[in-house]
């Protein structure tokens, strides 16, 4: 008789389904968290809501240091061309944000009618006031690199209460509201000058809760000797040890990110790895910014949850009519011991409570007569978004990256090393002799048939027994012995003869080295003789 309750209730429970993430971010969002967020006031105490061009934009990666970091230098290396607003100087010269992003032509879009552009995500920054906004640009160019990623310059961080005073608006609380927005967040230090400013300090604890998308780079670091760049480095991580607390150690990259001559090249090899891998750091980006936005998404919906119930628990303490100032005041002071209940009550992790101090300070302007008792529907309405649509969400992201083609950041500094002799590791270990003519292995053959010549070879071949004899004298590990072997005898008899024997001797003597060995045999290793078995 009532069998149309049951199949409707289960229909609820359904996950929704989603063409694309983007469209099921967008709609999960304005259905399931932000009535959640307008009942509880949480825009005006954490995040302004967030838009449909918050879930469409491209990647974004942060810069943020002091001053003459050389955070302007680092787009201008990245892009390899000077974009529409830049200075650059040993002063603080970048006095504004400046959003780089693609555009058909140059020119600069002014901050008052950024925030009115529906396709720009930079429309709630409306809140932080004129004083921001004339502080506010976006410079448009046709750059490769801007088609897959736009970068944020920031203005350099200062010292001193004066200068922070005299921005007019609140530097750390802008920063605060990009890094929830952005995919990556590089920290520029200059190797001369590692003193962490106290407005450094306080935008660095600004950026509490996204340590997962922070990386240090260590500029400027060719301008020091070795000896002085190790204790350098040292003195970088222990002053990061005392502001991050994470007990990981931050990724730190070293170099020296600009077009110009390294000043002292012993550590051209570093510089060189540790660009690579800053690189493919950042290329990676457009790959994973569909999982970025979905994981933003979980934080911010645990952090709306764990603000309801704190709303909810101070309008249900508030008096209806007399000694609501008191109240208040005592309510207030007693936050803490109110985060405790709710995390017993709830079983919430205390990591995903708001700091404590700002939540009082915040408090203290509003009227907690008007904050609203807790509704179930909402947080269940949450709860069954993260429980069952992310999931579905989390199979749609893989499929999406399976369909497309492996998109990476291209152009600029990012293909100059890409092809050609420049590239890492071009020439070196397995990678030797590659534009020789006479095969590489042939300069220390004789040396090694001296050694082949030894182990009793059988109609010009030595046994695989025979040849393990001589090879784990190397010390290296079976595995990479076995993929050694594997290289090494191209005819796949099972032995070894003078040729394949010095090929092996050479793979060894490359792994000894600290290089890795390649997947497949380089043909320029193949020996002369076996070139048409392999062919």
């Amino acid at each position: 008789m009532f069998s149309w309750l049951g199949t409707d209730d289960r229909r609820k429970k359904e996950p929704e389904v989603f063409q694309t993430v983007s469209e099921g971010l967008k709609k999960l969002y304005k259905t399931k968290l932000l009535p959640l967020e307008e009942s509880y006031k949480f825009h005006e105490f954490h995040s302004p809501a967030l838009e449909d061009a918050d879930f469409d934009n491209k990647p974004m990666v942060l810069l943020v240091g002091q001053y003459s970091t050389g955070k302007t230098s680092f787009i201008r290396y990245l892009l390899e061309q000077d974009f529409p607003g830049m200075r650059i100087g040993p002063e603080p010269t970048t006095d504004s944000f400046i959003a780089v992003m693609h555009g058909d032509t140059e020119g600069v879009i002014p901050g008052n009618a950024l925030v009115v552009d529906p396709k720009k995500p930079f429309r709630k920054l409306n809140a932080f006031g004129n004083a921001f906004l004339n502080r506010f640009v976006c410079a448009q160019l046709p750059n490769p690199v801007l088609e897959s990623i736009s970068v944020i310059d920031t203005p350099g961080i200062l010292s001193g209460e004066k200068q922070r005073i005299s921005r007019g608006y609140d530097f750390a609380a802008v920063l605060e509201w990009f890094a929830e927005r952005v995919d990556r967040i590089i920290l520029l230090f200059d190797a001369h000058k590692l003193d962490i400013s106290d407005e450094f300090s306080e935008v660095i604890k600004a950026l509490k809760n996204h340590e997962d998308k922070i990386r240090v780079v260590l500029n400027k670091a060719d301008q020091i000797e070795t000896q002085q760049l190790m204790r350098v480095y040292g003195a970088l991580m222990w002053s990061l040890g005392k502001i991050v607390n994470t007990p990981e150690v931050i990724r730190v990259y070293i170099g020296s990110f600009w077009s110009h001559p390294l000043l002292i090249p012993d550590n051209r090899k570093l510089f060189e790895a540790e660009e690579q891998d800053l690189f493919k750091d950042i290329q990676s980006l457009p790959r994973n910014a569909a999982l970025r936005k979905l994981n933003d998404l979980i934080k911010r919906a645990r952090l709306a949850k764990v603000h309801a119930f704190i709303i909810s628990s101070l309008k249900k303490e508030m008096p209806s009519v007399f000694g609501k100032d008191n109240k208040k005041k005592e309510l207030i002071a007693s936050l803490g011991d109110i985060y405790k209940r709710i995390e017993r009550e709830h079983q919430i992790s205390p990591g995903d409570f708001p700091n404590l101090k700002k939540m009082q300070d915040q408090l203290q302007a509003q009227d907690l007569t008007k904050f609203q008792p807790l509704k179930p529907k909402l947080l269940e309405a949450v709860d069954d978004m993260l429980a069952s649509d992310i999931a579905g969400l989390m199979v749609l992201v893989r499929q999406e990256e399976n369909q497309k083609p492996n998109p990476v950041v291209k152009g600029g500094a990012f293909d100059g090393t890409l092809h050609g002799p420049f590239g890492h590791g071009y020439g070196e270990g397995a990678g030797e002799g590659i534009d020789e003519a006479e095969w590489v292995v042939a300069r220390d053959k004789p040396a090694y048939d001296e050694i082949f010549y030894t182990l009793s070879p059988v109609n010009g071949k030595v046994t695989g027994a025979n040849a393990k004899k001589e090879m784990v004298k190397s010390k290296l590990p079976n595995t990479v012995l076995g993929k050694i072997w594997k290289l090494a005898d191209i005819d796949k008899d099972g032995m070894l003869d003078d040729e394949e024997f010095a090929l092996a001797n050479h793979l060894i003597k490359v792994k000894l080295e600290g290089h890795e060995l390649p997947s497949e045999l380089p043909a320029h290793l193949v020996p002369p003789s076996k070139r048409k078995i392999v062919e």
